[in-house]
């Protein structure tokens, strides 16, 4: 028996564990199942690697391994299935072992096709396949055959357990009836099961599918970022170059008047030595007459203070070069770099940052600069127009209908209030005109310290405690995300709404009249910024060294980064 574990074992699928079936071979040499690799194969799509499952192998292919059908397994795997099923032998055949045709559950012996013939034919001695469990068809208590299926204890039992007090009055089935009735039940498991593999094997496809096109921009972006950096480097040797050159140019315009002048003063100096020489000879001569009689004029020695002036102006030249012109080419060149990486990547176009003073509730004050709305107890409007809200809320003039932009807000700290999005087509009176008390509108709402996300009615309160009064909405329109942040340091996410927008999205804002005693608090709330962000792709035009560039696509749109996030102004 142990040589026949053995075998078993060594026709074991190592994925399955169970005995070959369709067993196939990869190139490394090892055998699987033919379902059982493909699965691990499916799995490992989309890691552009593919490994063998087997714990000990280290074999990696770069393309999905093709699988050969091996024929001499799967036939050495048949032959000992049917050996090992010919191996029941019969129980009265003791001078040689003769294979057994059938066993017999009350008497535990398995018969050959002679001892079958003389075997009794009575109903109490079961007949089956051939089998050596044997003991397990029998009762446990009666050592009876197991014939029926107690459904109300989910046991087998034989005719004399039905008798007994365990079983007296229990709903049974024959074993054939019970049998298939949970056949069914695990088909129809099975089906689910299957549905459900179905199901993951297409989350996963998605996700990888996603995950290779998440690869291809991240590759993209690291190959435009490489590129970026290379042009920079480029434009700042050159920039380098010429600012250099212009300090050489500047260096030799200055040294050229220095030259004239150096030598036009040694010239100078050495009608000055001669004179020298002549005047300390007549000095030194004792005739009178030699001295007087000498024309030569010897008094004159030059423009003295000409030739100071001149010093002093070329000496303050050189040590004052023209570092207003050399300034101002880094200026220009610097910015022209510059403006290259900004429009490469990313641009904020500013926006209208008002808020539609025509919708603003009755009781709400919307300062000079349309950027800060307040609750007061007092009416502010008296008009009756039709897009005025009768709840104390406002919209932005600015709507978005796609791309991403985020606002950023301060909101007093003791008060309540909603900041959100809302769609235009939003009530304006009754219960569904309140802001993210509908579907068309979310919300950040603070009221009396508790936080929540608002939409639709529905509140799902923060946990985070909440302490900077500077908070964020982003909007990413396509991708269908309005996200919360509290703009702390690290930055916080608060919360992120997920849905497909339908409409173009203004910013909206609520503000509570909250009483402490018998006077109000503070409660207002300003828009600090509104940015949308662009990316562009660019070409340099002809005008290329002027750092001129022209906008050759259509917009597109990136999230911020984590630094652009985590900016407050």
């Amino acid at each position: 028996m142990a040589a026949a574990d053995v075998r078993r074992m060594s026709l074991h699928c190592s994925i399955c564990l169970n005995t070959y079936t369709d067993p196939v071979t990869l190139r490394c040499g090892h055998d699987f199942c033919q379902l059982c690799i493909n699965r691990v194969l499916d799995s490992q799509e989309g890691s552009g690697r593919f490994t063998c499952p087997e714990p000990n192998c280290t074999k990696a292919f770069t393309k999905r391994p093709e699988t050969n059908r091996n024929i001499s397994l799967r036939k050495l795997v048949e032959g000992f299935l049917a050996r090992e099923k010919a191996e029941v032998l019969c129980t009265y055949c003791i001078d040689s072992p003769v294979p057994a045709v059938k066993s017999c559950v009350l008497c535990e012996s398995s018969l050959c096709g002679e001892h079958l013939k003389v075997h009794s034919k009575s109903a109490n001695h079961l007949l089956i396949e051939p089998s050596t469990s044997l003991e397990k068809r029998k009762c446990f208590f009666h050592k009876k055959p197991l014939e029926y299926f107690c459904t109300e204890e989910a046991v087998c039992i034989c005719d004399a357990c039905r008798l007994d007090a365990n079983h007296r009055g229990h709903q049974v089935e024959s074993l054939g009836e019970a049998s298939e009735k949970k056949q069914q039940k695990i088909r129809n498991e099975l089906l689910k099961i299957i549905t459900d593999v179905q199901e993951i094997d297409q989350q996963v496809k998605s996700l990888q599918k996603h995950r290779i096109k998440a690869q291809e921009k991240d590759k993209d972006v690291r190959e435009r970022i490489i590129a970026l950096f290379s042009d920079i480097r480029k434009q700042l040797d050159d920039l380098e170059n010429r600012v250099l050159d212009e300090v050489s140019r500047q260096e030799t315009i200055k040294s050229l008047p220095i030259s004239d002048v150096i030598q036009k003063m040694e010239k100078q100096k050495n009608e000055l030595s001669r004179k020298m020489h002549r005047i300390e000879k007549l000095c030194d001569t004792t005739d009178p007459l030699t001295v007087l009689q000498d024309t030569e004029d010897l008094y004159g020695t030059g423009d003295k203070h000409d030739n100071i002036q001149v010093h002093e102006q070329l000496l303050l030249d050189l040590h004052d070069p023209n570092e207003t012109l050399i300034t101002e080419m880094l200026n220009t060149g610097l910015f022209d770099i510059a403006k290259c990486a900004n429009v490469s990547f990313y641009m904020q176009e500013p926006t209208d940052f008002s808020l539609d003073v025509d919708t603003a509730g009755k009781h709400l004050n919307i300062s000079d600069d349309s950027k800060k709305v307040s609750r007061l107890p007092t009416i502010q409007y008296e008009d009756e127009r039709p897009e005025r809200f009768e709840y104390n809320q406002v919209l932005s003039k600015y709507k978005l209908s796609r791309g991403k932009i985020y606002w950023d807000f301060e909101c007093s700290e003791r008060a309540g209030w909603i900041i959100g999005m809302s769609y235009p087509s939003i009530e304006r009176k009754g219960e569904q005109s309140e802001l993210a008390n509908n579907n068309k509108s979310w919300g950040l709402q603070r009221f009396y310290y508790q936080y929540s996300a608002v939409h639709d009615g529905k509140k799902t309160l923060l946990p985070h405690n909440i302490t900077s009064d500077r908070l964020r909405i982003f909007l990413d329109y396509e991708a269908g995300q309005l996200s919360f942040y509290e703009l702390c340091d690290p930055i916080q996410h608060l919360h992120t709404f997920t849905a497909t927008f339908t409409e173009p999205l203004h910013a909206a804002l609520s503000v509570y009249l909250v009483y402490q005693g018998e006077t109000y608090l503070d409660s207002s709330v300003r828009i600090v910024t509104c940015e949308k962000l662009w990316k562009r792709s660019t070409k340099k035009t002809a005008d290329s060294q002027k750092g001129v560039y022209e906008d050759t696509g259509k917009l597109k749109h990136n999230f911020p980064s984590k630094e652009t996030l985590g900016k407050t102004p």
